[in-house]
């Protein structure tokens, strides 16, 4: 089916009116709510170690200015500052937007790749969603609960070295589009964040060792066809998999579906998809 545009697409006005309506929302949940948001940090590590995950910094997509790649390396140098070391005790709520704030040119912030209005374009503060992708990947391998989460409706660039599942990262737009996750559980967890030559890198860490571990899948990925457009769907699953039990499979859940609009075309697609 093809996608029509939104009203708030197609008059730019209402578009700005419903952000700064959302952000207002925001700020009185934030300061005036019941729900406890992280805010210690520390350079000491927890002892036990969850998931550690890396990405590659620069990556050449389409067309696009590989300035834009060169000014992202910046820009996560800022944001995961403020990141780093934090905890996440039981009863917290972590919050990316929160925590980094409004990306800024006074900040330090640059000119990096912002998938928007259906298309990629230069915005100030662009590419950190490279670090809640990591953080998402991260969280759905804990027993974390994620409570809020958004991924982009179009899909703008041919897989490049794709280690991840499509669809398993979460975008943040501050603060109209936040990534939240709840500890529910009896333990405190930490994110670590650092930054190497090639690549970001993060881990989750917890106070004491679980019993079990999460193993993330994905199904049913395929591209489709439909009026002279390509889409891309599929589903991630986790299995909570006992650890002392030969990896014993006790219980099996749906993270999510994926179904976005494809903005190239796939080398690959077959024909007989429609």
């Amino acid at each position: 089916m093809r996608q029509r545009k939104l009203i708030s697409q197609r008059h730019p006005a209402l578009y700005f009116i419903a952000v700064w309506t959302r952000r207002i929302e925001r700020y009185a949940v934030w300061y005036f709510g019941r729900k406890k948001y992280v805010s210690k940090r520390t350079t000491d590590k927890l002892a036990f170690r969850i998931k550690k995950h890396q990405s590659v910094l620069l990556k050449k997509l389409g067309e696009s200015d590989m300035q834009l790649q060169v000014n992202k390396v910046t820009n996560l140098k800022i944001a995961i500052k403020y990141i780093d070391g934090i905890l996440i005790k039981p009863g917290e709520t972590f919050s990316f937007c929160r925590l980094v704030g409004l990306p800024t040119v006074k900040k330090g912030y640059l000119p990096g790749m912002e998938l928007t209005f259906g298309e990629a374009r230069a915005g100030i503060g662009g590419g950190i969603c490279q670090i809640s992708n990591l953080i998402h990947w991260l969280v759905i391998h804990s027993p974390l609960t994620v409570t809020e989460r958004y991924h982009h409706s179009f899909d703008p660039f041919p897989d490049d070295g794709r280690v991840l599942p499509f669809g398993s990262g979460a975008t943040v737009f501050y603060n109209y589009r936040d990534f939240q996750f709840t500890n529910n559980t009896n333990h405190t967890f930490q994110i670590n964040l650092w930054l190497t030559d090639k690549c970001l890198d993060g881990d989750l860490r917890i106070d004491s060792e679980l019993d079990y571990a999460y193993h993330v899948i994905e199904k049913d990925h395929q591209f489709i066809k439909t009026e002279g457009q390509f889409y891309r769907k599929n589903e991630i699953w986790r299995e909570k998999i006992l650890k002392f039990q030969s990896g014993k499979v006790v219980e099996t859940e749906l993270i999510t579906k994926n179904f976005a609009r494809v903005t190239y075309t796939p080398d690959y697609y077959n024909e007989t998809a429609n």
